[in-house]
């Protein structure tokens, strides 16, 4: 079960061009993860048949959805892909029941529409919800039955556009527990359009990043966050000390705008356009990387202080760093000097 996408579209001065494929060893659920704007809901709408590429292919499982070259652009209604909108798009003058039965349309068995129903409203544990209307259910409840609608048709891939960015943050971290599940379940693969990387980090396998149109890495989740290769990425996986830099060694690398050298665990290629070091990786008992610094702020959070700070030879300009110590691990006073393991230096190529 693969999907394989190759598209290019031109949208104004914007260029979509992508091309990648989910693992063909079985079902898997990739993310797409990019800022607004870059294209990754477009992406989607392509997949889904709601637009229209301008050349490209497009395959699920063996079968042809889109090829310019062939002049093949199946329907959406015969893709047999499943697609959430961020707005959920039920009906609203129907109800749980009518909106989900819309699913089962094709279906003209009466015994068979109700057992799916029934299937359908327990899976996604919506019993009792029956007979509301859309805006008598929670964020939540919407949530599920527009999956249900969805699910009840039986597609070969499902694709969830930014599914928890209309829920508070409470329910979103509820909810993603159970669309995991979900997902499971599905026993198909999935797509999941996100900006977070909180939610690309729980629900995928592996996230394919997007910037401007162009997808400029596809990895495993953890893999990612560990070595993100490329500004972009290391933005995108919540990075927040990001600096150019230049090669000075084969395992070291200067950066002006901190006024440091940094001793790197990987090789430094040529063409190293930048550092990253992550709030949570300087440390005031590490040795390596170690440097003097000022403290500018603080603020506290629940379980943490984020510390603003400088390096003390940091040119003025420069914008400052952030640190993040849990407050069970931390002193109240701030060190003289952090430092950073070797292996926690991101090496940025793009």
């Amino acid at each position: 079960m693969s999907l394989q996408v190759r598209i290019h579209k031109k949208l104004g001065e914007f260029l979509l061009d992508v091309d990648f494929e989910t693992d063909e060893a079985g079902p898997e659920v990739l993310g797409l993860l990019g800022a607004s704007g870059c294209g990754k809901s477009f992406t989607l709408k392509c997949i889904a048949g709601i637009e229209r590429p301008d050349r490209g292919y497009i395959a699920l499982d063996g079968v042809t959805l889109f090829d310019s070259e062939k002049k093949i652009d199946l329907p959406p209604q015969k893709r047999r892909v499943g697609y959430l909108f961020q707005s959920y798009a039920l009906f609203p003058n129907m109800t749980v029941e009518q909106n989900i039965l819309c699913g089962l349309a094709r279906e003209k068995n009466p015994e068979v529409k109700k057992a799916e129903l029934g299937r359908i409203l327990s899976m996604m544990q919506l019993e009792g919800l029956e007979s509301r209307r859309p805006c008598q259910l929670s964020g939540g409840q919407a949530q599920r039955a527009a999956l249900a609608r969805i699910l009840v048709n039986k597609p070969r891939l499902l694709m969830l556009d930014e599914p928890f960015s209309a829920l508070d943050s409470h329910l979103r971290e509820k909810l993603q527990f159970r669309v995991k599940e979900i997902l499971k379940e599905f026993g198909h693969t999935a797509l999941v359009v996100t900006h977070s990387r909180d939610e690309a980090c729980r629900l995928c396998r592996r996230v394919a990043v997007m910037d401007k149109g162009r997808l400029l890495t596809v990895k495993d989740t953890k893999e990612l966050f560990a070595d993100p290769e490329s500004v972009c990425a290391a933005r995108l996986t919540g990075c927040k000390n990001i600096a150019p830099a230049r090669r000075t060694g084969e395992y070291e690398v200067e950066v002006p705008d901190w006024g440091i050298r940094l001793q790197t665990a990987q090789p430094v290629r040529e063409g190293v356009r930048a550092v990253g070091v992550r709030a949570h990786h300087f440390a005031a008992g590490t040795e390596r990387n170690r440097a003097a610094v000022e403290c500018l702020r603080e603020m506290e959070e629940p379980f943490e202080r984020i510390v603003e700070f400088r390096w003390k030879n940091q040119p003025a300009h420069t914008p400052a760093l952030w640190w993040r110590e849990a407050k069970d691990r931390g002193s109240p006073r701030f060190p003289d000097a952090l430092g950073v393991e070797p292996a926690d230096v991101l090496l940025l190529y793009e």
